[in-house]
């Protein structure tokens, strides 16, 4: 298994668009392509509050460039985007890591 971290630093003061849009839009487009989340997750204690950040599980790196092509160029999920940011850009910059768990670890 291969664990994907994501972290969307938002604009300021549009943490909740962000959340928001993941509640009721991303997430039904994620079960659509198959993806699956392992948890979401906003900073309590940290650098930045105004921060989200979340784990996807892939079987491959095959299965991720798939599925996420699929998402990222889904017509429904680029209208979504489009509506959701008419009055401006809600994520300023997004990071990811491809994690593989040791063989200690409780996730496999």
């Amino acid at each position: 298994m291969i664990y994907e971290s994501r972290v969307y630093r938002c604009v300021p003061g549009k943490l909740p668009a962000i959340l928001k849009r993941f509640e009721t839009i991303t997430l039904k487009l994620f079960e659509k392509h198959g993806i699956r989340q392992d948890g979401f997750f906003t900073t309590l204690v940290g650098a930045s509050n105004q921060e989200l950040t979340y784990l996807l599980a892939w079987e491959s790196l095959a299965e991720r460039e798939q599925k996420w092509t699929a998402f990222a160029t889904d017509p429904e999920w680029l209208a979504a985007k489009a509506e959701t940011e008419k009055d401006g850009q809600i994520v300023d910059t997004i990071t990811n890591q491809l994690l593989v768990p040791t063989a200690f670890s409780a996730l496999k």
